[in-house]
């Protein structure tokens, strides 16, 4: 699967953009405006880690129901669904850039639908993988 849009989007900006300003007042900002206004694609395994962590995280977690609102409303965008190719591609990634499956996963679903750029603060910046750069947002330019 193809998506029209060169931004895939990790967990982390999610989370900052609905977890409000007592969570990361400094991130608040910036995620909101990149979920408002950019044209990006997301995962599976990012809805299902969305919901998990913005239930329990922070000062002031979201409801379940605020949260499975927000799962719905992201997976609006183009979202790579987790299959086995995906599942494999993510050990490889994992194995060859000495990543947790995880981040490895994520690189495999961005691969998938065709993202240039995933906006993550949990790999390294200016860094790419395969055929995906990964960008900070959060970084001053």
């Amino acid at each position: 699967m193809i998506a029209n849009t060169e931004v895939f989007l990790d967990t982390n900006i999610l989370l900052y953009a609905a977890l409000g300003r007592r969570h990361a007042a400094d991130r608040l900002e910036r995620a909101r405006e990149i979920v408002l206004t950019e044209d990006y694609c997301t995962s599976g395994q990012v809805l299902a880690e969305f919901y998990h962590n913005a239930i329990k995280k922070g000062p002031t977690p979201l409801s379940p129901d605020k949260a499975r609102e927000w799962v719905r409303v992201i997976a609006l965008k183009p979202c790579q669904p987790v299959t086995p190719e995906v599942v494999v591609a993510g050990i490889d990634n994992a194995r060859r850039y000495q990543l947790s499956y995880w981040d490895g996963a994520i690189i495999a679903a961005a691969e998938r639908l065709g993202a240039k750029v995933l906006y993550s603060e949990d790999l390294n910046h200016g860094q790419t993988y395969g055929s995906v750069r990964v960008e900070n947002p959060f970084l001053s330019a």
